[in-house]
């Protein structure tokens, strides 16, 4: 199987990838472990391509190091070894990365790769597009995946709510409320807004309140899945919070 990944939020979604998946992974057999590991490795690809680009790498070798990368994670079975209480998944992956940068990648692209059954193709066109206008190219190569990481959370809750009121029927109002995420309270039109959703001004007030925090709560789930047993889950939300507002 192959796939393009074109855009950040595109018509291809990908299922939220999270610890249950790397523990799948880990205890799955056959095809079950290798679709759990192909699921991390399409929803994660951009974060871990930013990272080689902020570190110097040409978008050639960046797009040679995160294929080479997942192709490992997957014929050598790294979540074997693995231990959701050890740590943050974000860290797990991003260390996994530098060490393949640091002892592998160059043996691997001395020889041609095949053999292995993951087959992740980079639309390096749009990653370099996305890079150059991302606001956050001054970072260090760590923060900036950081920041990447956070993102991509953000993405995902956004289309699991997208799935929900597709599923209800509703995408129209969908495509309504989601400009008002991140709105002010005080900068919404909620006269404009009821008349696009066909619904009274108190009406409109309930549902964009409760598709707000509908979406919280998609959002810290994603979040709690990616920490180990016990992690502060307020401490990681902060955190992810400063990764993306930071300047």
């Amino acid at each position: 199987m192959t796939d393009t990944i074109t855009s950040r939020a595109g018509p291809q979604v990908f299922p939220p990838t999270r610890w249950s998946l790397v523990l799948a992974a880990r205890e799955g057999v056959g095809g079950e472990s290798a679709a759990a590991l192909e699921t991390i490795c399409q929803t994660y690809w951009y974060p871990l391509y930013a990272f080689a680009r902020r570190s110097g790498q040409s978008p050639p070798d960046a797009q040679d190091i995160t294929q080479g990368f997942f192709q490992l994670f997957l014929e050598k079975q790294w979540v074997k070894d693995v231990d959701r209480d050890k740590g943050r998944l974000r860290s797990f992956l991003i260390t996994a990365l530098k060490g393949f940068m640091a002892k592998e990648w160059r043996r691997m692209s001395s020889r041609k790769r095949g053999g292995g059954e993951l087959h992740l193709s980079i639309d390096t066109q749009f990653a370099e597009s996305r890079y150059a206008v991302d606001p956050g190219r001054e970072f260090g190569a760590e923060d900036n995946f950081d920041r990447e990481w956070a993102l991509r959370l953000l993405e995902i809750s956004v289309e699991r709510l997208r799935a929900e009121f597709e599923r209800l029927g509703k995408p129209g109002d969908f495509a309504v409320l989601k400009d008002f995420l991140t709105a002010q309270h005080a900068s919404i039109d909620y006269g404009q807004a009821a008349a696009r959703l066909r619904l009274s001004e108190g009406a409109t007030r309930v549902a964009v309140h409760r598709f707000r925090k509908r979406f919280r709560d998609l959002y810290r789930e994603e979040v709690a899945q990616t920490l180990p047993d016990g992690e502060n889950l307020e401490a990681e939300l902060r955190y992810l919070a400063y990764a993306v507002t930071r300047s």
